[in-house]
């Protein structure tokens, strides 16, 4: 994407928010109404992310886009793609890079597996596969994704996705910023 010498910056919000989508949409606004005095234009990229339309009425409200989709792996595999996972195994845990990257903190720790190991099977009883969206397939990152599955006790699909469906996702969503009156 550095190609595409987009000038924008950009302004992270906590990705363990995305454990707690309820509150997405209040961090969200916050940050817009902080960022909207300082620049012309604000967009989000997130997707919907579990605010069950929260976040769309915050966008509503303070006349921002945000990236199309349920969630980033509609963004990164495509919804009808994800959905064809879905519906050939219903039982799918989806994983991205940073998930697989971050599967210890993210999803371990946070569901208190490190501390109770035994929850494993109850939480994650009616899946029945891991399906990681590799953006940027390398041998460190099979190795994280591979543990990650085991942890969970269920196999590993892999499915090269790169970063087409993120970029043409923020391609639209700047283009949407630059044509906004």
């Amino acid at each position: 994407m550095a190609e595409r010498d987009w000038s924008v910056d950009v302004h992270p919000l906590p990705p363990l928010l995305h454990n707690r989508p309820e509150l997405i949409a209040g961090q969200v606004e916050a940050l817009a109404r902080e960022l909207q005095p300082r620049y012309s234009r604000v967009a989000v990229a997130y997707a919907d992310c579990g605010t069950y339309g929260a976040l769309d009425d915050v966008c509503t409200r303070l006349g921002m886009p945000r990236l199309a989709g349920a969630h980033c792996y509609d963004v990164f595999a495509g919804p009808e793609r994800l959905q064809r996972f879905f519906d050939e195994q219903p039982g799918t845990y989806v994983l991205t890079d940073f998930l697989v990257r971050s599967f210890r903190r993210s999803v371990i720790v946070e569901l208190g597996l490190d501390r109770y190991p035994e929850l494993r099977d109850a939480y994650f009883a009616h899946y029945t596969r891991v399906v990681w969206l590799a953006q940027d397939r390398d041998p460190e990152l099979e190795v994280l994704a591979a543990r990650a599955a085991a942890c969970l006790g269920l196999p590993l699909t892999t499915v090269d996705v790169g970063h087409a469906g993120l970029e043409h996702a923020l391609e639209d969503l700047l283009e949407t910023v630059t044509v906004a009156p």
